[in-house]
């Protein structure tokens, strides 16, 4: 039996951010990729964090529970970020979401992986840990990323 290395199932075009980009720039990509993480790298592809829509949904509701206790009507998410005809309470809050910087909420200590690591192995560790998606590094420099999507298509793929 032949046994799966990560550089076997990987994605090696990787959407990656930069720290300096905004959430707004990443929930835009995040939708044209039809991903919901990705990789924050330096100018060199140095990994720096991950930025997921968890930890962009986590900042959502940390204004909406500011905005509560002002005003319990107001919902963040019933209106779309860049509705400028709202409440202007709704309306701030929104800015400030869409202009906070990557760098401010990604996750910088994140589970990497090597090409040559087995699939089982990194399968283990990303359901212990509860993560979706790993960073493949070879000398400290991102050169692919492995998802749970990566791995169960792989399993289907190799049975055909």
């Amino acid at each position: 039996m032949v046994k799966l290395h990560v550089r076997d199932v990987m994605t090696t075009q990787v959407v990656t951010l930069k720290e300096t980009d905004t959430i707004k720039q990443a929930t835009v990509l995040f939708a044209l990729h039809n991903i919901s993480g990705a990789p924050v790298v330096d100018d060199d592809r140095h990994l720096i964090g991950i930025l997921s829509e968890t930890d962009i949904l986590e900042l959502v509701m940390k204004y909406q529970d500011q905005l509560h206790i002002d005003h319990p009507s107001l919902y963040m998410l019933e209106s779309p970020m860049d509705d400028t005809s709202g409440d202007e309470d709704v309306k701030k809050a929104s800015d400030d979401i869409s202009n906070t910087l990557v760098k401010d909420i990604m996750t910088r200590t994140v589970l990497t992986t090597a090409p040559d690591a087995m699939i089982a192995d990194v399968t283990q560790e990303m359901i212990k840990k509860t993560v979706n998606r790993v960073p493949v590094l070879e000398r400290g420099v991102l050169v692919g990323i492995i998802s749970r999507g990566d791995i169960i298509f792989s399993i289907y793929k190799k049975k055909r």
